[in-house]
């Protein structure tokens, strides 16, 4: 359905960015403390209409927020371990009690519903052994519901990018930018 059809039948338009958008969305995604007037610069645009593409990149959702990336490791936090959960049983009220639990942790990164063996899968990041096991056996144990937990440990970090995969078009213009 196009934007005129989406209007007319009430329904709020679907923002589709163009190829400056994208551009926008990669040099943001690779560095998000940029200037309005350094960004500007990097995907060929003067600060004004930049800015205003980034409101609306913003008012449409495609950016959720800004963050800065910590290092654990320098934070004391040296383990990081992916956690299995099995629940008693999938009503949605167990869900929502599990996850209303999980949303509460700190420690807890990620948090994804699963298909196959386990429930949920967790990624929990924490200083020491005797962290991890306080928050094993004294907090996700105790949910109500759980079943089943399994621990897998991380020896090495492999990879690990925030960033999206964004279209070969938000990427052709800026690979050949000269600095």
């Amino acid at each position: 359905m196009d934007k005129s059809k989406q209007k007319i039948a009430g329904i709020a338009p679907i923002f589709e960015p163009d190829e400056t958008d994208w551009r926008i969305l990669a040099a943001l995604q690779g560095d998000a403390r940029l200037t309005n007037a350094d960004l500007a610069e990097h995907v060929f645009l003067s600060p004004s209409p930049c800015l205003r593409r980034v409101r609306d990149l913003e008012q449409a959702g495609l950016i959720r927020r800004y963050v800065t990336l910590l290092d654990p490791l320098k934070l004391g936090l040296t383990v990081s371990v992916f956690i299995q959960v099995s629940l008693e049983k999938q009503m949605r009220g167990a869900l929502d009690t599990f996850e209303n639990s999980v949303l509460a942790r700190d420690e807890v990164m990620e948090c994804y519903l699963m298909t196959g063996d386990a429930d949920y899968l967790l990624r929990v990041v924490v200083s020491d052994m005797q962290s991890l096991e306080r928050f094993i056996v004294d907090y996700l144990a105790k949910i109500p519901g759980v079943s089943n937990i399994r621990s897998s440990f991380a020896l090495k970090q492999v990879k690990y990018k925030t960033s999206l995969p964004l279209p070969a078009k938000a990427q052709k213009t800026l690979r050949y930018r000269v600095k």
